[in-house]
């Protein structure tokens, strides 16, 4: 079977209304916290992605017995540090970031070594951020790199620390949450602004955690060797899958799309803040609030008269995994759009940033890079009429998706590679696009 797809024309006008794939960030939180809870959690609706299933045999690899039936999963816990972990154990954690990060935080009162890999994208990627701390818990870690593979030997004796997060990372804030479960006494945490779905679990899951949040920072306290009990979870929509049909009814013409339950936690919805600002027709309905994360069905209908946008950086933590579809949208729209210090986006899977420009060149679009601001010089009437081939971007499921919507806006005869990325986080992508008539090969 080919591992590409073939667009030669735009999708049609469409007014339907689709599910997308579970929370991938919730997902993935789910199985490890209820790994570390006394007794049988169950998940209804887990997001069965490449990423996730690497977290399900991760945990499987500590000796945690995991049941999947036909509506749900369940995960037997055992409590915080009681894995029972085999010598020479290795963890795959595949193309996830969140499970690589975040895992090295579950494991640090392990006295078993563990080594962790990934492949070869995950390698590259920084884990000095998440060492470091590491270290000052009296975490022993081995690398020759600042990627992958490492290896790790937690502690049964870990000291809690202060810790000052800088970027913006919710990865890098809930290993260290993870592993200050491990310590005795308060670990202390001052951290920028990022998603906060590890402290919302952490409430309502009865882990000791106080936070107290100003404009720029979150003050997070977490208190050590506190056991807690399992806990079932439903899980809702994903919004960053949610984005590509969002700009999908954007850009086609005369259609509305309903995308029910979806996960619109704040640290989330920055795409949302920023389209709007976009003159973007969008807006939530029948709002609800579950486990403390907040839900609701997205109603978005297409939008031909965008605007350009001066985005504030104060949106980009809340909004990081989705430029790549805010780029494209900026494509379309009428003026320049600025953005600003997004080189974490060269963090991701593959270097993203880089490869967004260059996709926008290739279209045709104007874009100027100075130091840490991009310029996009929008085209409302941006049609395509030639071939275009998309590949070597490193098995990135996020610039096939882009790719795809481009492809089905925009116009243009398409061959895009590497189908096979979109099982990292959605794998029915392809199948919910045909439900609302696209047609590809």
């Amino acid at each position: 079977m080919s591992n590409f797809i073939s667009i030669k024309n735009p999708i049609n006008s469409f007014n339907s209304n689709i599910s997308v794939a579970g929370d991938k960030s919730l997902s993935i939180r789910w199985v490890l916290l209820s790994s570390m809870a006394i007794g049988k959690s169950k998940a209804y609706g887990l997001l069965e992605s490449d990423d996730v299933k690497s977290s399900l045999k991760a945990v499987s690899r500590l000796g945690i017995r995991i049941k999947k039936t036909k509506n749900h999963y369940e995960i037997n816990g055992v409590g915080i540090n009681n894995f029972l972990i085999k010598k020479n154990t290795v963890i795959d954690a595949g193309n996830s970031g969140t499970l690589a990060r975040l895992i090295l935080g579950v494991l640090a009162g392990s006295e078993a070594e563990v080594k962790v890999i990934g492949d070869k994208s995950l390698s590259k990627r920084d884990f000095e951020r998440v060492i470091d701390p590491l270290k000052k818990f009296g975490v022993k870690i081995i690398n020759k790199k600042k990627g992958l593979p490492l290896k790790i030997l937690g502690s049964n004796y870990l000291r809690p620390i202060n810790y000052l997060e800088r970027i913006g990372s919710a990865q890098c804030k809930s290993c260290v949450m993870l592993a200050a479960l491990n310590t005795d006494g308060k670990t202390k945490i001052k951290a920028e602004k990022s998603r906060d779905h590890t402290e919302i679990l952490f409430k309502k899951i009865g882990v000791p955690i106080k936070i107290k949040k100003t404009k720029k920072f979150d003050f997070i306290e977490v208190t050590g060797k506190k056991n807690f009990n399992s806990f079932d979870y439903i899980i809702p929509g994903d919004i960053s899958s949610s984005s590509f049909f969002i700009a999908l009814t954007l850009l086609s013409k005369d259609s509305k799309l309903i995308i029910k339950n979806i996960n619109i936690n704040k640290t989330r919805t920055g795409i949302i803040d920023i389209i709007k600002k976009m003159k973007a027709k969008i807006k939530f309905i029948n709002r609800k609030s579950y486990m403390g994360e907040k839900t609701a069905d997205i109603v978005v209908k297409s939008s031909s008269n965008l605007k350009s946008i001066d985005c504030p950086s104060a949106l980009n933590s809340r909004a990081i995994d989705e430029f790549l579809i805010i780029f494209l949208l900026a494509a379309k729209s009428k003026g320049i759009s600025f953005f600003r210090n997004l080189e974490e986006l060269n963090q991701k899977e593959s270097p993203r940033l880089k490869i967004a420009i260059n996709f926008l060149k290739m279209l045709g679009i104007k874009v100027v890079k100075n130091k840490n601001i991009i310029k996009i010089y929008g085209n409302p009437n941006l049609k395509l009429n030639k071939s275009y081939v998309i590949k070597n971007f490193r098995m990135d499921h996020r610039v096939f998706m882009m790719s795809t919507i481009a492809a089905l806006t925009l116009g243009g005869n398409w061959k895009i590679y590497d189908k096979e990325s979109i099982k990292t986080s959605f794998p029915s992508f392809l199948k919910i696009l045909k439900k609302l008539g696209a047609k590809f090969n």
